[in-house]
């Protein structure tokens, strides 16, 4: 039985199966719901068989989804590699970079963008925000160019270079009992409850970290995955937060939030540039990486 399957029927269909969610697929491809839901029925109705089964309120592949799952990442890989090489073909003018960043990156990342594109007017550039657990989804998928994120994951096998310190600190609302003390002992954490990221972000596993490191287990707050909601949560005084200084730079300086001098903090990360490791990378994309290196190393 011959297969016309179309690449963009792929294309919806693994960004379905990334997400687990016609919603939210709709939103990254930028179409309407029922666009995506035809497309799948149509490469269901093509394999004649189900993709997709939905138990409760929750969507699962079936067999035959991973089935068409597996395939559609690698002919997607064989695409991408074939539009680096034309790139390649092309060197760095008029090349197109795809770079997927974490959201914390975010704060940073677009003044480093600028930079770049003042530098390369006539580079095409595909930029997407994630959490971090969506990041590690595309870089395993080997979607992406480069990515800009926090510590590499340890289960993917990916090139990372570190670029730029990333302080964590503990912030608070400016009316905080604590704002203005000095030399503020850890253990004072344990009385305090803590706005936090959502479980797999990599600030909230650096804070696990470091609390667990001195024994300090702090009273579980709201938890929240915008790095906004959180500085607005500390800020009407629903708790203290621990997040990288470049996401409250503005803040700070307004006086709207209070960075606590707190024992042991900041806690030093560093921001990364990466790939999976084989990648053949553009004339684009390394270039863009020499760039992020050599911007990292003025800020250090």
């Amino acid at each position: 039985m011959a297969l016309h399957i179309t690449m963009r029927q792929l294309q919806v269909f693994e960004a379905v199966a990334r997400h687990l969610s016609f919603t939210r697929a709709a939103e990254e491809l930028h179409l309407t719901q029922p666009a995506v839901s035809m497309q799948v029925k149509q490469l269901e109705s093509m394999v004649d068989l189900p993709l997709f089964e939905q138990l409760g309120k929750k969507v699962h592949l079936t067999e035959a989804g991973h089935t068409i799952l597996n395939h559609s990442r690698i002919m997607m890989g064989q695409l991408n590699e074939i539009e680096r090489d034309i790139n390649g073909l092309r060197g760095v003018e008029g090349g197109n970079l795809k770079i997927c960043i974490a959201s914390t990156v975010n704060y940073f990342a677009t003044r480093l963008l600028s930079k770049f594109c003042e530098k390369y007017k006539t580079v095409g550039i595909s930029l997407d925000v994630v959490n971090r657990e969506e990041l590690i989804k595309r870089l395993e998928a080997n979607e992406p160019d480069l990515v800009l994120m926090g510590q590499p994951p340890d289960e993917l096998d990916v090139d990372a270079q570190a670029f730029m310190e990333n302080p964590l600190i503990v912030i608070s609302a400016p009316h905080h009992r604590l704002a203005g003390q000095s030399r503020i002992p850890i253990k004072t954490m344990e009385d305090e409850t803590f706005v936090m990221r959502e479980p797999g972000s990599g600030t909230r596993t650096a804070m696990k970290r470091v609390f667990d490191e001195f024994g300090v287990t702090p009273h579980p707050g709201i938890q929240l995955s915008s790095n906004e909601t959180i500085k607005q949560s500390v800020e009407a005084g629903l708790g203290l937060a621990v997040v990288s200084a470049h996401t409250v730079e503005l803040e700070l300086k307004a006086g709207r939030l209070v960075s606590l001098d707190v024992v042991n903090f900041p806690v030093i990360r560093k921001w990364y540039v990466a790939y999976r490791r084989g990648k053949q990378l553009s004339a684009t994309a390394k270039v863009f990486l020499e760039f992020v290196l050599a911007e990292g190393g003025r800020k250090r």
